[in-house]
């Protein structure tokens, strides 16, 4: 994988940063794939359900308004997206079960942690446009995410 700031040096503006302050949780700091989206406000059934299909490779960001007023992955779903192969999980908003998710293989990225779980009605959307710390986010696009930060681009940048 290339590093986020060789791809901010080679590409200029068409690689572009994912401001925010998301925190490293996953056991993986770097990690790089083709985006899916999810948009769910402190609902994270949509999530399971996701995290549930193989991933081969892939990122699921995940727009959850930034609410901390609860976690949008724990453990459980951390190691379902180990287990199904996917490269990582960017949560604007929160996890728990940090320790759990530590010892992933997945990268996991989100805005901080909170000790209560979503609720599970089976609300929000998938593979929509979604906005990010103020970054626009479509299906297909990349990301990569290292120790230096969250790189997106319209293409996989390393093709």
């Amino acid at each position: 994988m290339t590093l986020t700031a060789d791809l901010c040096d080679e590409h200029g503006d068409e690689a572009r940063v994912l401001d925010g302050g998301f925190v490293s949780y996953g056991g993986n700091t770097s990690f790089a794939g083709p985006v899916t989206t999810l948009s769910a406000f402190e609902d994270n059934s949509l999530v399971r359900e996701a995290l549930a299909e193989e991933g081969g490779g892939r990122v699921l960001v995940v727009d959850a308004g930034g609410s901390t007023r609860c976690a949008m992955v724990g453990g459980n779903l951390g190691l379902l997206a180990a287990d199904n192969g996917w490269a990582g999980i960017i949560v604007d908003g929160c996890v728990r079960d940090a320790a759990e998710l530590r010892g992933t293989t997945v990268g996991i990225r989100a805005r901080g942690t909170s000790p209560r779980r979503s609720v599970k009605r089976g609300t929000g959307q998938r593979d929509v446009p979604i906005t990010v710390a103020g970054m626009d986010l479509v299906p297909g696009m990349w990301l990569w995410a290292d120790e230096d930060g969250i790189v997106v681009a319209d293409r996989n940048l390393e093709a």
